[in-house]
């Protein structure tokens, strides 16, 4: 699989990585035996990027990581976490004496001395803009808790404003057919920097599949039941902030632009992958078929220009006004 580099990091990661917000938590059950199997799929699809949180299942998912990875090695593999969240959202908790604790239980779950990469995991907007969290996670590069750091972000502006640091290595922000904006300014200004781009939400929580109905039940412990209006967490973490009847619809007419042999879910990976700037992106599996299918986009032909300009034609007519100035 291709490789990209992040360019602050020194560091190469597969095109598509995974994620694995599931194998945690928010989307239903997924077994031990099921979470294996997905990881040992990806890594021998030529998957070589793993994302994962500190709060996925409270940090299940980095521990099921570890338990993979200590089998193999060998394994060439950069995992990324995340921080931040076990705490209530105010930008006085973000300090290094929180931070080297919350590290340092990554590290422990993840069997490691020194994380790959670290994000700050969607902290309210002040916090980008405060020196001494910068500094903070630069002492933790110092003192090699930390290869590096990087940010997870809900809006535009704040990536924009996370570029700007000269130490952020990677911008983790939403990016799919329903979620255009970041192509204007942070894909270009990332680019400009040498900073990753960590496409999540590549999907819209499924929808972009083309499986769902608007009669599709989803279990009561999904967030896609329970968060479809921000009740949890940021509505645009679920279905991209798309209102799910007009989302179901604009899949439908997404689907249609499959290429022949490939399906909806690897047409929508396919269109992430080849926008400008993105580093890798990082679609969830419940199951390992899921993950092969998913790894097998970053082979597809480029799609042509009249796909792109129909994504685009979709975006505004069915998406643009419910999303694009939220985010």
């Amino acid at each position: 699989m291709e490789q990209r580099e992040f360019g602050r990091l020194g560091r190469r990661a597969s095109v598509v990585g995974l994620g694995t917000w599931q194998l945690g938590a928010d989307w239903g059950d997924v077994g031990d035996a099921d979470a294996m199997a997905v990881l040992d799929a990806s890594l021998a699809a030529g998957v070589t990027f793993l994302d994962t949180a500190d709060v996925y299942g409270d940090g299940r998912s980095e521990r099921l990581i570890a338990a993979f990875l200590k089998e193999r090695p060998d394994a060439d593999v950069m995992v990324a976490t995340k921080m931040g969240r076990r705490v209530p959202q105010d930008p006085a908790n973000y300090t290094l004496d929180n931070f080297r604790a919350w590290t340092d239980r990554s590290r422990a779950n993840l069997g490691v001395d020194t994380l790959d990469l670290v994000q700050l995991h969607c902290p309210p907007t002040p916090v980008f803009s405060s020196d001494a969290v910068f500094d903070a996670l630069d002492t933790l590069v110092a003192e090699q808790r930390i290869a590096g750091y990087g940010v997870s972000v809900e809006t535009c502006e704040e990536a924009l404003t996370a570029i700007a640091r000269p130490g952020t290595a990677s911008v983790q922000i939403i990016l799919n057919p329903f979620r255009l904006r970041p192509l204007e300014r942070v894909l270009p200004a990332a680019r400009a920097a040498g900073v990753g781009i960590i496409a999540r939400v590549p999907l819209a929580s499924g929808l972009l599949s083309g499986r769902y109905t608007r009669d599709t039940v989803f279990a009561a412990n999904d967030h896609r039941t329970f968060n479809r209006h921000g009740e949890a967490f940021d509505q645009g973490e679920t279905f991209s902030g798309v209102d799910y009847a007009t989302g179901v619809e604009a899949a439908a007419e997404f689907a249609a632009l499959a290429p022949e042999g490939a399906s909806a879910a690897q047409t929508a990976l396919r269109w992430v992958v080849q926008q400008p700037g993105v580093t890798t992106v990082i679609p969830g599996a419940r199951s390992a078929e899921q993950a092969r299918a998913n790894a097998a986009a970053a082979g597809l032909a480029p799609l042509p220009e009249e796909t792109l300009t129909a994504v685009r034609g979709l975006y505004d007519r069915r998406i643009r006004a419910q999303v694009h100035h939220r985010w």
